[in-house]
Order: structure tokens, then C-alpha cells, then sequence
């Protein structure tokens, strides 16, 4: 029996309509990452159901062949790449347990969202496109190598993991991009720098008050950093820092590296509450001037039951060290390519885990010199703050091609389709095509050409995740007219 056989399509009479219905039902299945089984396997019986050649390798990423229609069985192998996992955030006020639930979508206006979490759009968009052309009959195309990967939000461990021998494609169109018309021929490389910090307690006898940052807008740490937006955990420093007479008790923020971070707390004590309120709502204010033109926040102070021991007085001051010095938001800027972002920094998440406070970062850069020189600073504040490195997902950058077919081929097709003119860009953000560079191009690195692509979405990693419905069309159009030019 069909598992969504039952299922009520919020998305029905949606066009295209296989791209939304496989959308939808990629929706009903959990996909944070590191929870991939079950997507995976339901990719897998998708394409043995169509008969197709399909493999699922040793870490879940599924591959499904397609052979090329008639008049196209000669022409050059085509790879369409995505990923099957997602970001999973939520309001704070939403019940949801992405380990099981499925997303509520729902339509409002001309956009596609999902109520109070992530909409999953970010990258489950491109398997639905990809999906409804291997389930297709009346799509002209080339030979067709559909990769899609796991764990590509949390350090690109599925494409890591890929092996080269499972495909034979040298045109690889990623559809892991964000912006309609704008095509990605670049991409930052990136890494994960993690300072931790070992826990030590002393007694503590004063009330308890968690004072919480929240309402900041987030967004992805790539895309979004040029925006000013605010970082919870670095105003949480701030906030920490401009406040006297209190113990530290706790201290939380975020939950995504690769996501800028809208909430954070402290829970801290105090005999003096009325101060405390002053010195908060006076910082709260001094924040939002400075955010006025780009976001907003607010500050909760509500009195919380504690484990009555506290952070020593000397980790407190190590904390706000930390907090105070780590690099985050833009770095360098682009001279070569004008308003592209070239290296940033942005602290996701604080958290304790196994007696340590861990503050963990993500380093981006188009240049590898760059990236490596971010994470030296990393290095040092850690040491001068008595603490220790951890590196994470060292990923590749992509580099720019000069001699790219795809790029010619996409603002040709582009503006016969559109009556527009395409934007051949760089990307500050991670994707896979920098890892699939060195695994499927020969060593002279003359014969892989690669290109990413998208309908318009917005607030990715975010609960405000939106996708646009009629870009979603647009651009289903124009794959299609992308895939009938390779011939």
C-alpha cells in the first residue's frame, strides 16, 4: 500500500504538481541530519519502483540512473544533486519533535511555510525536482545521474563519505541555491572551530533569574551574514558583561552552528533584583539602536528554581572572554567579485556537554588561506582563555570556473525562457560541489563543470522558511528547457 495513501495534500492543485506532491511527502518522513534512515530508504524504494538503477552507498546517500530519452542516449551524463536532510529549528513556543513528526505545511498567499519550524524547502526542494523527473515520461533529457546526499548541514558527511565509482557524470547541476535567475559558479569553503571550556562550580545561596534574548530574526550564517542581524550568543556576552553583581548559574544559546542564532539565556543570582532589571532593560535598549535599521530583540527576566551551585568567579570571567573576543560576523570582503562576502566567522551554539562549556563556530572563506587564518585567532583565544580546540568538517571551497560550458548554456536558456538575463555568482555558504570538485574531477582538473541553481526561498534555517510557489514553477520550467539544450 502507498504509505501517504491517506494523506490530505495541503500542497493539491499546486503546479508542478509532482514537484509539490513529492515535496509534500518528503515532508510527512523525519530528515534532521544524522536522521536519515528512513528518507533514504523510502528514496530507495522510489527508484527500484521505477525500475531504475539505484544504490544506496555505505552512508545513505542514494544514486538513481536514469538512461537518456529517445534521441538523447549519446548525449553527456548529467548529475542532478541535493541533499535529503534538513535544518531543524522551531519557535520556542512549538510543539514539535522532529525526530518523529511530520511538518504542517501550510499555504499562505503565494508562499509555502510550514507552521512554527523550518520548512525543509532547503534542500528538499531539489530531491521533489528531481524526483518528478525521474517519474517522468514526457521530459526530454539527457543520461541522468541523481545524487542526493545525507548530513550536509552538519559538516557535509554524506558527500564526504561518496564514492567516485558510482557515477560517471562530468555535468553536475546542484540544486541547492536560494535566489531564481541567480546561478552559483563558486562557493566558500568552511570549517567548524569548537572552544571548550571545563566546567567548575562553587556553592551558591542567592535567587536565581533566567534572562533570555529572544526574537532576533536568525537566518543562515552564509547567506545572512551580510545583513547585520543580531547574534544572540555574542549579545549574551555583552549583556554578561555590562551587568555587575551576580553569579553565572547557566548559559545556553542556539542550537545550529550554521545558523545565526535568535535565542540565547544565562540563568544568574542575585540579591538585587531591581538592579539587575535596570542594567538589563538599559542594555536591551542600547542594542536595539544599535540594530535599528536590521533587527530586534527583547530580553525576558523571569525568577527560576536552580541547583543552588554556580560557575566559579574565574570560569564567569573566562566566559565573557570568550564571548567578548571570538571573531563572528564578516571578516574580509571580496575585491574581485563586488558585495560578495570573502571569509566570516559566526558562533552558533553554546552548550554544555560532558562537564564542558563548548562554543561552537563556523568558518567560512573562499579563500583557504583565509579560512585557515580565522581558525589561527580561534586557536589563540582559546589558549589565552585556558581552553581547547576542537576542528570539525574541514570542507573544500569551490573554485571558479573560466571555462564553463554550464555557465554559458544557463544565461542562453535562461534568457530564450525568461525574455531575462541570468546572474552568474559566487556563494558565501558551504556546498557540496567544492568535495564533489576534488572527488570527481581528474588530476589536469579540466573535466568536471558544475553549476547550482534554485527557486526563490527565504529565512532558510529559520522557523520563518518560506518558498515561493510560482519561482518554484518558473524554475521547474526552465530545468526542463536546461536539460532538453544538452544534447
Amino acid at each position: 500500500m502507498n504509505r501517504f495513501e491517506n494523506l490530505d495534500y495541503v500542497t493539491k492543485g499546486l503546479k508542478p504538481a509532482k514537484v509539490f506532491r513529492y515535496f509534500e511527502e518528503l515532508s510527512q518522513i523525519p530528515r534532521g541530519s544524522g536522521n536519515e534512515k528512513e528518507v533514504s530508504d523510502y528514496l530507495y524504494e522510489f527508484g527500484k519502483s521505477l525500475g531504475l538503477d539505484t544504490v544506496q552507498d555505505d552512508v545513505m546517500n542514494i544514486i538513481i540512473k536514469k538512461p537518456g530519452t529517445k534521441g538523447y542516449e549519446n548525449a553527456p551524463v548529467v548529475i542532478l544533486q541535493g541533499h535529503m536532510d534538513m535544518v531543524c529549528e522551531k519557535n520556542e513556543d512549538t510543539v514539535h519533535d522532529f525526530t518523529k513528526d511530520p511538518l504542517k505545511l501550510y499555504i499562505d498567499g503565494e508562499l509555502l511555510k510550514a507552521r512554527g519550524t523550518t520548512l525543509g524547502a532547503d534542500n528538499g526542494i531539489a530531491v521533489a525536482y528531481a524526483m518528478a523527473i525521474l517519474d517522468s515520461d514526457d521530459i526530454q533529457h539527457p543520461p541522468l545521474e541523481v545524487i542526493v546526499t545525507v548530513e550536509e548541514e552538519t559538516g557535509m558527511g554524506g558527500v564526504i563519505g561518496f564514492k567516485k565509482e558510482n557515477v560517471t557524470g562530468k555535468l553536475l547541476v546542484n540544486i541547492d541555491s536560494e535566489e531564481e535567475g541567480v546561478f552559483f559558479a563558486s562557493c566558500a569553503g568552511g570549517i567548524r572551530a569548537n572552544i571548550l571550556l571545563d566546567i567548575e562550580k562553587e556553592a551558591n545561596e542567592m535567587p536565581c533569574y533566567k534572562l533570555m534574548i529572544k526574537d532576533l530574526k536568525g537566518g543562515h550564517s552564509g547567506l545572512n551574514i551580510k545583513d547585520g542581524r543580531g547574534n544572540a550568543i555574542k549579545l549574551l556576552g555583552r549583556l554578561l558583561d555590562g551587568l555587575t553583581n551576580y553569579n553565572l548559574v547557566e548559559i545556553f544559546g542556539g542550537s545550529k552552528p550554521n545558523a545565526i542564532p535568535r535565542e540565547a539565556y544565562a540563568i544568574v543570582s542575585t540579591k538585587d533584583l531591581e538592579s539587575l532589571t535596570t542594567q538589563v532593560k538599559e542594555l536591551e535598549g542600547v542594542f536595539n539602536k544599535e540594530m535599528v535599521q536590521t533587527d530586534h530583540l527583547n530580553i525576558e527576566i523571569s525568577s527560576v528554581d536552580q541547583d543552588p551551585s554556580c560557575y566559579s568567579n574565574e570560569l564567569k570571567e573566562r566566559i565573557i572572554q570568550t564571548l567578548i573576543m571570538i571573531p563572528c560576523g564578516i571578516q574580509t570582503m571580496s575585491f574581485a567579485i563586488e558585495g560578495l562576502v570573502e571569509s566570516s566567522l559566526n558562533i552558533g551554539v553554546l552548550s554544555e556537554k560532558e562537564g564542558c562549556l563548548v562554543f561552537e563556530s563556523a568558518i567560512r572563506s573562499s579563500v583557504k588561506s583565509l579560512k585557515y587564518e580565522i581558525l589561527n585567532r580561534v586557536e589563540v583565544l582559546s589558549k589565552l582563555v585556558r581552553g581547547h580546540l576542537e576542528t570539525v568538517s574541514d570542507y573544500p571551497e569551490w573554485a571558479y570556473n573560466n571555462n564553463s560550458m554550464l555557465q554559458d548554456l544557463f544565461k542562453r536558456v535562461y534568457k530564450e525562457t525568461t525574455g531575462e538575463e541570468a546572474e552568474i555568482a559566487a556563494i558565501h555558504a558551504g556546498l557540496e560541489c567544492g568535495f564533489f570538485s576534488e572527488k570527481l574531477t581528474d588530476t589536469d582538473g579540466s573535466d568536471l563543470d558544475m553549476i547550482s541553481l534554485g527557486p526563490n526561498m527565504a529565512n532558510v534555517h529559520t522557523p520563518y522558511e518560506q518558498l515561493d510557489i510560482a519561482s518554484v514553477e518558473r524554475t521547474w520550467v526552465f530545468l526542463q528547457n536546461v536539460l532538453k539544450a544538452i544534447k
